[in-house]
């Protein structure tokens, strides 16, 4: 850019200095002559200035329409702005100072009322189920080694019921549903988890068979 400049500096001065050398040409030593390009040329002036005149007015007129629109635009935000602000400082004011009387109405006494009824039926639920599959799936009386009766003496293995079984994938899938398995054990009864598994309440992993979930009923 800068060897651009200099060039043209250089074209300029030497046009500059052919100007300079050459010698202005008189049009005309007549005064009604020289009158009339004097008019002519005043009249290009005037065309010139009208014409700037007129495009500075439109312009003009541009930016004061642009201004009141902006000036509307301006008035319209600080009233939504108004707006905003009084209903935050309602909302604080509801918020920071609730009633004691709007918490204690009837809708208010009907949710606790529906609350505390559910609780209960989800305890007689549970205490139905635990009963039902204490007496109809109960474990096995000993676990006994058939195969080597001579064998040194192991502890018995504890099994787990049907209920706790359930209740130990319900409260996996409870807490952590992105990863409701369960990894099984010897303390998992084979035929229970079989039939868990025929009836279609529990799944295996696809890729390890030692590892359960529950089925996602809902």
């Amino acid at each position: 850019q800068l060897s651009l400049l200099m060039l043209r500096w250089k074209a300029l001065t030497v046009d500059c200095r052919q100007w300079q050398a050459r010698n202005p040409e008189l049009i005309s030593t007549s005064p009604d002559v020289l009158l009339e390009l004097g008019k002519e040329e005043l009249q290009k002036v005037k065309n010139d200035l009208e014409m700037v005149l007129s495009a500075v007015q439109l312009k003009n007129k541009n930016l004061e329409e642009d201004l009141k629109r902006e000036q509307q635009w301006c008035e319209e935000q600080e009233q939504m702005l108004d707006t905003l602000n009084k209903t935050e400082e309602e909302t604080k004011t509801e918020v920071e100072q609730p009633s004691t009387k709007s918490l204690k109405t009837g809708g208010f006494d009907e949710l606790e009322n529906k609350i505390m009824k559910v609780k209960t039926y989800k305890k007689e639920l549970l205490s139905a189920l635990g009963e039902f599959l204490d007496e109809h799936f109960p474990l096995p009386e000993k676990v006994e080694n058939t195969e080597n009766k001579n064998s040194s003496a192991k502890p018995a293995l504890r099994l787990i019921t049907v209920q706790e079984i359930l209740e130990i994938l319900i409260n996996k899938f409870a807490t952590t549903p992105h990863e409701p398995y369960v990894t099984i054990n010897e303390s998992f009864w084979t035929p229970y988890i079989e039939l868990l598994l025929r009836c279609g309440i529990v799944l295996r992993h696809p890729r390890d068979p030692k590892r359960l979930r529950l089925e996602a009923f809902h």
